[in-house]
């Protein structure tokens, strides 16, 4: 019976690990192939965790892989969400055919402030609306 935990999470962790990669060819931007292998690896890697504190069933084992599991839960996200806000602040651009962008208007680009309101300088802000590329922007 053990046997069938340990292989069942270590393949369920293997999936979502083999997800994260295929998201990461499939996601058409920056910022949807930051949210796909975030979330599918962070997971995956949290299963074969748990699968081998299964096999091992020792105390150090299992509080080790729970330290790394809590550590990955906790800095994956933070890291994926600074990753995407610098990607945005430097200009790089949403996907054509993105609904939203909540930063919009939000974000001056001279003066680095981002706001929670519209700003009404638009001159200052970064538009990610735009097709073509503006070689000042990534200066």
């Amino acid at each position: 019976m053990i046997d069938i935990i340990i292989g069942a999470l270590a393949t369920f962790g293997a999936l979502f690990v083999l997800f994260a990669a295929i998201g990461l060819i499939r996601m058409p931007d920056t910022y949807l192939r930051i949210s796909v292998t975030t979330k599918a690896a962070t997971l995956g890697v949290g299963l074969v965790l748990m699968a081998t504190t299964v096999y091992f069933s020792n105390a150090d084992v299992t509080s080790q892989a729970f330290v790394i599991i809590l550590f990955i839960f906790l800095t994956a996200p933070v890291s994926a969400h600074l990753i995407g806000r610098a990607s945005y602040f430097i200009g790089i651009k949403l996907w054509d055919k993105s609904v939203m962008d909540d930063l919009r208007g939000k974000y001056q680009k001279n003066t680095h402030v981002l706001k929670s309101i519209v700003d009404d300088t638009p001159e200052d802000n970064i538009d990610h609306t735009r097709n073509e590329t503006n070689e000042e922007d990534f200066h």
